[in-house]
This record gives structure tokens, C-alpha cells and sequence, in this order.
């Protein structure tokens, strides 16, 4: 019956959106870098220095929940899409030079991804190793002759990312004992988007669907893929021309992820890339955050925040032992749970869809081996525990309304109880 009420409400909520509302005549998409225009797609932004914490808080546990790091496309079926085109355009004679020149960059894709679709590569590796390093340097009295624990989602690029991080803290602190796990047994907490029949619902029912739509007709550039396939290409309808314009977009921003060269700007002005990471931006947010159609999709990930909470209250009371937990799952496993927490910059609500991407960024909240810390601190002189919490290894203000980076446990576990009602 709750599943039913939430589903209600979400349809209820967009069927009071008109049109005009869903989307306004003239797009708003922020000038943003064609770095951060690759969106989720997007290597780790590593930090140039170690946090530092006062004298007078002793680290005591660490809680790390972390997507996998760089790798090569997810799948076939955006680059083997593109390629199909290209070979329809030369097929016709209207493919244009620079087609050529994409379709050239398309089979190279195809090429060095064959057999190795959606597998950490290595710069994936090294992001995750260069994690696991701070953390290291930063906190190194919680891995000296200290138990660690680590899961990780079935997933092949989720359970190397998490033996490549596991190795680094090994291979800089030995004296370490490390418990790992993976497999399906990990799917509630690190995959609760395969399994939640709520969202299941939301999902199959694409109550999404019709804002994404209306933002797209209006706001993809259809230049970009006009200017490869040719004007004369014979596109079934607008519908397929916007896809197309998609299978580019995907193809060109996840180049940098797998290390593989190339100048975008050849295929994409400034301007076009950011209006394109602006649909994908959209469809990850109505998909994966809570919005006004729907909480559903933030509410999914209540499992693992109930974790990250009873993990911190059983270090307290020691009943574990171990001074860290490491989860690694994928973008879908943090964009409900930060969204569920309402972390800044991570949680927005508003009816006017065209707005999101000025105030909820993939590339902010997802990038490659995007990863959430808390970590818990011990006051040497009273003894109270307090808590900071890091986005991609920045400080975050945890609690709305509190500005404050470090708050103390209690008022954190307060809140954080408050955000799974």
C-alpha cells in the first residue's frame, strides 16, 4: 500500500505540471567547461591537498561509499548506435568529411572497448588508488594494526575498483587486516536500483518521462549530428534525430574516461556539448534523485543510509572492531543516497525542469569514482564524537541550516534518522 501511495502521488504531482511549466520557451544551461560538460562521465577531480582536522579531535572510523573509478563505455549500444549511422550516411553519400572523421574516432572506440565494455581501465585504478592514498596520509592511526571491511557491488568495474583501493592502503600500511566481500549478497545496499520494486515501478511506468521529453524537443542542438551525418540524411522523425544527437554526445563525453585522445571541439562547440550534458544531466536527475514528480528514487537508498548510521553506532558501543567500512557500488548507489541526505548541491526541488542544470550537476555529485566520507572523531577532552562529512573528498556542511563542516554525532544521527521518514 505505501509503494502504491508513493507512486500516486508522483503520478498525481506530474499530472498537475502543464506543459508550459514543465519546461520554459527560452532554455537556461549554464556556461560550464567542456570538461565538466562530460557530466557522469567525467575522471575523478583528485584534490591538491590532504584535508587537515583540529588538534583536538582524534580520528576514530571512517565510512566510505564510493562509485567505481574511470572505464570504458558501459556498453556497446551508444557507440555501435553512432557507428550505425555513420555507415548509413556513407552508404547514402551524404556523410560529411568530418562524419568521417567521427566515424574514424567511433571504430577506434569500438575497437579498444571490444571485449572490455564497461571494465575499469586504468586510470580508474589510479583514481581509486589515489583515494585510498589520502585517506591513508590523512588518517594513518586508523590502518596501522587496525581491521578494515569491504564490499563491493557484483559488478566487474565496482569490484576492482575496490581491490585497487584495498591494495593502496595495503601496500602503504601492512600491518593492516582486510575483509573483503562481493557478489550478489551486496545488491541491497550497493545495487538497491536492481531490486526495490518501487522503483522497479517508477521505472517500468516512466513517470519521468514526459518532463524530459518537453526539455529535450526544445533544448538539444541538432547542428552537431547534422553537421557529421549530413543535411540530407534521411532521420525518421525529430524523435531519432534527437537520439542521435544523444549517441554522440555520449560517444565524445566518455572518451576522457577510457584515456582515449581527442579534441572535441571538432565535433562540438562550447555552447552544443553544454546544452547536450544538460539533457543527459536532466534525465539522471529525474531518474536517480528525489524531484517533484517523485521521492521514490531517493527513498531506494534508505537501506544504505540505515547502514551508514547503525555502522557508526555499533563503532561507538564497540561492537565492531573495524575502524573502517568501504562500500563501492556505481553512480546509481550515490545519487539517491546524497540526494536522500540532501546534501548541498545534491538535493533540488523545483517544478521549472530547465532550472536543474543550474543547481544539481552530475559533474559536481558523480564524476568518475565519486565517493561520500564520513568520518568520526573523537573530542580528546570531553570524549563526544562529531563527524565530518566529504563530498569527493571536500568538506560538506551536513545539516541545512548549519553551515558548520563538523557537527557532533548526535545532532548528525539526528538529522540523518530524520531524512529516512
Amino acid at each position: 500500500m505505501q509503494n502504491f501511495k508513493h507512486l500516486f502521488i508522483g503520478l498525481l504531482s506530474l499530472t498537475a505540471l502543464s506543459v508550459s511549466s514543465v519546461v520554459q520557451a527560452s532554455q537556461t544551461v549554464p556556461a560550464i567547461s567542456p570538461e565538466n560538460s562530460q557530466g557522469s562521465l567525467k575522471p575523478y577531480p583528485a584534490p591538491e591537498s590532504l584535508n587537515q582536522y583540529p588538534d583536538s579531535l582524534t580520528p576514530m572510523f571512517i565510512n566510505h561509499v564510493g562509485r567505481h573509478g574511470a572505464r570504458y563505455p558501459a556498453g556497446p549500444a551508444h557507440t555501435v548506435g553512432l557507428m550505425k549511422l555513420l555507415e548509413q550516411a556513407d552508404s547514402l553519400n551524404t556523410i560529411t568529411p568530418l562524419g568521417r572523421e567521427l566515424k574514424e574516432v567511433t571504430a577506434e572506440v569500438i575497437r579498444q572497448s571490444t571485449g572490455r565494455w564497461g571494465a575499469l581501465d586504468s586510470l580508474g585504478m589510479a583514481e581509486q588508488s589515489g583515494i585510498a592514498h589520502r585517506m591513508v596520509k590523512t588518517f594513518p592511526g586508523l590502518f596501522k594494526n587496525n581491521c578494515i571491511n569491504a564490499i563491493s557491488s557484483y559488478s566487474p568495474r565496482s569490484m576492482m575498483s575496490m581491490f585497487s583501493f584495498v591494495h593502496e592502503i595495503d601496500r602503504l600500511e601492512s600491518t593492516v587486516e582486510i575483509t573483503t566481500l562481493t557478489g550478489r549478497v551486496t545488491s541491497p545496499l550497493m545495487r538497491f536500483f536492481d531490486i526495490n520494486k518501487s522503483y522497479l515501478a517508477f521505472r517500468d511506468n516512466k513517470t519521468w518521462e514526459p518532463p524530459y521529453e518537453a526539455y529535450i524537443k526544445s533544448a538539444i542542438p541538432l547542428e552537431p549530428i547534422r553537421r557529421v551525418l549530413g543535411d540530407g540524411f534521411p532521420f525518421k522523425n525529430d524523435a531519432a534525430a534527437r537520439d542521435a544527437a544523444l549517441l554522440e554526445y555520449y560517444v565524445l563525453a566518455g572518451m576522457s574516461a577510457m584515456s582515449l585522445p581527442c579534441d572535441v571541439s571538432r565535433f562540438l562547440t562550447d555552447s552544443e556539448f553544454a546544452s547536450l550534458w544538460s539533457c543527459f544531466n536532466l534525465r539522471q536527475y529525474l531518474q536517480r534523485t528525489s524531484t517533484t514528480v517523485s521521492t521514490i528514487p531517493a527513498d531506494i537508498a534508505s537501506p544504505l543510509l540505515t547502514e551508514l548510521i547503525t555502522s557508526t553506532d555499533r563503532f561507538i558501543q564497540h561492537q565492531s572492531g573495524a575502524t573502517a567500512q568501504l562500500r563501492f557500488g556505481h553512480a546509481e548507489t550515490l545519487m539517491p543516497l546524497l540526494s536522500l541526505m540532501k546534501l548541498p548541491g545534491c538535493y533540488y526541488m523545483s517544478s521549472d525542469f530547465s532550472s536543474v542544470a543550474q543547481y544539481w550537476q552530475d559533474f559536481y555529485v558523480v564524476p568518475m569514482a565519486a565517493n561520500l566520507q564520513m568520518i568520526l572523531f573523537q573530542a580528546k577532552e570531553s570524549g563526544n564524537y562529531y563527524v565530518v562529512t566529504l563530498l569527493n573528498e571536500h568538506p560538506v556542511s551536513l545539516i541545512p541550516g548549519n553551515d558548520s563542516t563538523i557537527v557532533s554525532w548526535n545532532d548528525a544521527r539526528d538529522y540523518l534518522l530524520r531524512c529516512l521518514r
